[in-house]
């Protein structure tokens, strides 16, 4: 272990990254076959190798290597400025690494597409801060979703197919907001619309959930049904929850990743980077 110090700032340990972990596809990979259109045949829906990426010399991400499996429930856990918002913009193509390989499924090679073609081809993202159209009813928020590819106003106006009506009630009864559906999304508490977000994402069917901090500021019982909704959609679709609570991350994880200064500093179960040295040392304290 090496340790630097600055005349800002306390001494920190610098821990390198574990080179095992989240280095192994076959190990992650649940066999599985995602939706339509993706090729999955190794069972892996996201594969991120040797990610890095630079602000202004700082290394935001640091050669990071991570790998989702189709169907799976991941939990990324660490310290503020370990890079989780950083990885999420790679994914979503906000941000472009500048070295390594970002690919959704086998083909698709987020480097060389834009935020609305990772959009379209299934990836969707959900901020911590819930961001609804509060003057549109619960429904015309998940109708305007659902047709992404129009303006609002064009889109209102335009008829749902049975079809399209159909999966916006499938959604409604997921996200338990069936008796709030003609309710005008401002007036929903906030636990309510960060349900409504995620069922804006629902009803657009993607193959990838990217979820960060998404308990923030609920109430128990919210944040009770926020595991058991995450762990209903998991195998039907993967998810990535980015969150600093350890008490819903044990309630949903089957595997957690903790990063520390851009990289992969270990992986397993909660119990297992829990019991790390490392992680107690850089994240969880004792």
């Amino acid at each position: 272990m090496r340790v630097t110090a600055t005349a800002e700032f306390m001494l920190e340990p610098i821990l390198e990254p574990n080179k095992d972990q989240g280095s192994s596809r076959d190990a992650i990979g649940l066999g599985q076959a995602a939706g339509k259109g993706l090729n999955t045949r190794h069972g892996t829906i996201l594969t991120l190798e040797d990610i890095s990426v630079s602000f202004d010399g700082f290394k935001a991400l640091n050669d990071l290597n991570l790998y989702i499996g189709v169907g799976e429930l991941r939990c990324i856990i660490g310290p503020n400025g370990a890079g989780k918002t950083t990885l999420m913009d790679v994914i979503t193509g906000k941000t472009r690494p500048s070295h390594g390989k970002a690919w959704f499924g086998e083909t698709l090679d987020l480097a060389a597409m834009s935020e609305v073609q990772i959009a379209q081809a299934g990836i969707g993202r959900k901020f911590q801060k819930p961001t609804v159209f509060e003057a549109l009813s619960v429904f015309e928020n998940l109708e305007l979703a659902q047709k992404t590819d129009k303006s609002v106003w064009a889109s209102l106006r335009a008829r749902l197919s049975g079809e399209q009506r159909d999966r916006i009630d499938e959604v409604l009864q997921t996200i338990r907001l069936t008796a709030s559906v003609q309710r005008p999304a401002g007036l929903l508490s906030h636990g309510q619309k960060q349900f409504l977000e995620i069922g804006m994402l629902l009803v657009q069917d993607p193959q990838l959930l990217l979820l960060d901090e998404p308990v923030a500021g609920m109430t128990d019982a919210e944040t009770e049904f926020t595991a058991e909704l995450f762990k209903s959609l998991a195998g039907k679709h993967s998810l990535m929850v980015v969150e600093h609570d350890m008490g819903f991350v044990g309630a949903i994880a089957d595997h957690v990743t903790v990063l520390h200064q851009g990289s992969v500093l270990a992986e397993g179960s909660l119990e297992q980077v829990q019991a790390d040295e490392r992680v107690i040392e850089v994240y969880l304290g004792r």
